[in-house]
């Protein structure tokens, strides 16, 4: 399989205090290396003050709702650059239902406020869209953040993990957001920055902002996904629907020499082989996959 971006992006999971594991990843990849530059989720104020020690790079947090007021101004003085909040409905039933009953509207959009107020003029809002749940209520979502600096990124309900009893008939197709959209507020395709983004943008023709469609279901981009991931206790995975990892805790833990946890991580990288996407639904494919909790998103 060809891989053909040299950039990956790391995606570290909740990691508590566990510093040493971090640094390495953050702090050790320089201009060129395969893993650079390196995108860091950081649900905690520990984790991202690690950012104010390497200048010029911009992180990206995907910040749980509940500690972003606390923890907005904390992550901005750090130094990190974006955050992602995840936002599937403004109907507080739905979101309920969609959630588990663990989201509560208010308490995202007081972390969205929050976020704002700490200086984050770019938020980034995460939105899986599923047929019959929640498909009803996108429109009204695109409309609040029409204008507000902000941008919704709609993403194709995925079969991500073991337990969501996913189905491919309750997937929105990315093409049909583009034309339902563009009934209403005409928009226009929007450069990708690299080869390696995974949101399709648009812009609005009236300048009221951008949006972001990601189709990893209708339009697979496998073949260009830079992104790994580690958890928190150090299991490092390739591909967000992998069925195992590599255990990186034994060189965090009991080895001081960073460069071999870095030739471990560039190793299992460079012989990744991941294709779920472009194989759903093949003969022999399915497979119990990790928890996408486990992983952080």
């Amino acid at each position: 399989m060809s891989h053909p971006s040299q950039q990956g992006r790391v995606l570290l999971g909740p990691l508590g205090g566990a510093r040493e594991c971090l640094w390495p990843l953050v702090h050790e990849h320089k201009a060129g290396d395969p893993l650079a530059p390196v995108t860091v989720v950081v649900p905690t104020t520990y984790a991202a003050l690690s950012l104010r020690q390497d200048a010029g790079r911009s992180g990206m947090a995907n910040v749980r709702f509940v500690i972003l007021p606390r923890l907005a101004d904390d992550l901005a003085a750090a130094g990190l650059g974006r955050v992602t909040v995840s936002l599937d409905t403004l109907d507080e039933a739905i979101l309920d239902r969609m959630s588990g009953g663990k989201a509560k509207l208010s308490q995202i959009l007081n972390g969205i406020s929050a976020a704002e107020s700490a200086g984050f003029t770019h938020i980034k809002i995460n939105t899986v869209v599923q047929r019959g749940v929640n498909d009803h209520t996108i429109m009204d979502l695109l409309a609040h953040f029409r204008g507000s600096g902000h941008s919704v990124r709609l993403i194709e309900y995925m079969d991500v993990g073991n337990c969501n009893h996913w189905n491919l008939t309750e997937v929105v197709p990315s093409a049909e957001w583009i034309k339902k959209i563009n009934a209403k507020w005409p928009i226009r395709p929007v450069q990708r920055r690299t080869a390696a983004e995974t949101a399709q943008r648009y812009e609005y023709v009236d300048g009221q902002g951008e949006i972001g469609l990601i189709s990893s279901i209708s339009v697979p981009f496998c073949g260009g996904c830079t992104r790994a991931r580690i958890t928190a206790d150090g299991i490092f995975y390739t591909c967000l629907f992998a069925n195992k990892g590599t255990n990186l805790m034994p060189l965090v833990r009991h080895n001081q020499d960073r460069d071999e946890l870095r030739e471990r991580i560039r190793s299992v990288w460079e012989r990744r082989e991941d294709r779920y996407s472009e194989e759903r639904g093949q003969p022999g494919h399915d497979q119990k996959k990790v928890e996408m909790y486990r992983m952080g998103g």
